[in-house]
């Protein structure tokens, strides 16, 4: 048996980590490094899980294609400034967007889309196992669904671009499936007889990322991890060239040996004070939650995504919650009530009965996007000791378990288990 000593020598040894951001990117990146051994503290500035990680689909969506389509550009430019349209811009003057949507629209092209989908599918892969893993060992209470998810559409061009997208997953390794309306209706009588037929994806899961967040941060607490909320980073703190640690809005610090950004729309100020570019914008998603009501809300079977609405409709414990769109209007957190109300009016062409109802819960939250739809994860070479994991866009959710075991391998270990060159924070 080992002496008092020994166990405090070991403990200094041990790393310490800082991490800024308290949604799920950051809390599974605490986790796994705490998992292993190292000394964490998690810095929020305001609530934990009260930023994008509270409301969104819940989703976890493997072997998902990025934002990065061809044809998005054209099919963009048709209802860029529609307020109904699922990508909205708000009509501004922003250089830094419109420098976005230039490096956005180049990497609208199928070379890009194979050389993302390489990138992601083996992260997905994994992330999958990892979700199973986490809520069986770990026992969380959240939700956890393995019964996949549908793509539905209503119209004969939306149908054929489904088919054409699950012909690109299932190259990666990936077993979606394409059913007609009837085979559609057999699984979920939910639907209406205008849905000419979907595309069911096998490996997806939901779970309600609130309380999949606030039982990793206890696991993690079990762990060690320290979690300071309402605490405002102001910059990395950096000596002799090296990261190390967070200085504080109110003139303290927190040192440590290693620095994880996992700040998701609000990264980019800290990484400019480092001279980094990391061309990130904020895409606003809304959610509705209500109850399933008779001739108002459809009890659904499973979570499913309105093709040519990109609605997400994920049934969870109690409610059924209407997600999706990307608003780019800045960092803000205002409610526009007609693109909060398209999620359920959109709903209507797809549901035998949908009506009117009150909702139990309306929402917005920022998601992080990078131009070439890829996450950034991993070190910041000019800066040693200082990483980052941010930019995962609609995928959040569904990354977060990897992405915090990845980061967890490159502090730790000194290079991630998976090959990760491509979502190189530096790549822009």
């Amino acid at each position: 048996m080992g002496s008092a000593s020994d166990a405090g020598s070991k403990a200094s040894a041990a790393p310490r980590v800082v991490i800024a951001g308290g949604g799920v990117i950051g809390v599974c990146c605490a986790y796994y490094l705490a998992r292993r051994g190292a000394r964490v503290v998690v810095l929020e500035r305001g609530e934990l899980a009260r930023g994008a990680s509270y409301g969104n689909a819940g989703s976890i969506s493997p072997g998902h294609p990025p934002i990065n389509k061809p044809g998005r550009v054209k099919q963009a430019l048709k209802s860029l400034f529609d307020p109904l349209s699922p990508l909205y811009v708000a009509p501004r003057l922003d250089p830094e967007l419109f420098a976005w949507f230039w490096k956005f629209a180049r990497r609208c092209t199928r070379e890009h889309l194979e050389y993302s989908m390489g990138v992601l599918a083996p992260l997905g892969h994994a992330t999958r196992r990892l979700f199973d893993e986490l809520v069986a060992e770990e026992k969380l209470d959240c939700d956890y669904r393995r019964n996949g998810y549908f793509e539905v559409y209503a119209t004969e061009a939306g149908l054929a671009a489904g088919r054409h997208e699950a012909e690109l997953v299932r190259r990666y390794g990936f077993h979606p499936e394409a059913l007609t309306g009837e085979e559609l209706r057999e699984r979920d009588p939910s639907f209406s007889r205008r849905i000419l037929g979907a595309i069911y994806y096998p490996e997806a899961a939901s779970v309600n990322p609130y309380r999949f967040v606030l039982e990793m941060a206890e696991r993690a607490r079990r762990l060690g991890v320290e979690f300071r909320s309402g605490v405002e980073v102001a910059a990395v703190a950096v000596e002799g060239g090296r990261a190390r640690g967070l200085a504080l809005a109110d003139s303290g610090a927190v040192e440590a040996d290693a620095v994880v950004l996992a700040t998701g729309a609000y990264t980019v100020p800290l990484v400019r004070k480092l001279g980094l570019r990391l061309p990130l914008q904020p895409a606003k998603g809304y959610h509705r939650d209500r109850r399933p009501t008779p001739g108002k809300t459809p009890d659904l079977r499973y979570p499913c995504i309105l093709g040519e609405k990109s609605v997400f409709c994920t049934p969870m414990d109690g409610f059924v919650r209407f997600a999706g769109t990307l608003e780019f209007s800045g960092v803000n957190d205002r409610i526009l009530r007609p693109r909060l109300e398209q999620l359920t009016n959109a709903a209507k062409q797809y549901f035998e009965a949908m009506g009117e109802d009150e909702s139990l819960s309306e929402w917005c939250g920022l998601r992080p996007c990078l131009p070439d739809g890829l996450p950034a994860i991993g070190p910041v070479r000019r800066f040693p000791g200082l990483y980052v994991a941010t930019g995962h866009a609609m995928l959040g959710l569904t990354l977060s378990p990897v992405t915090g075991k990845l980061i967890a391998e490159c502090i730790l270990d000194g290079a991630p288990s998976l090959e990760i060159s491509g979502l190189d924070p530096e790549r822009f």
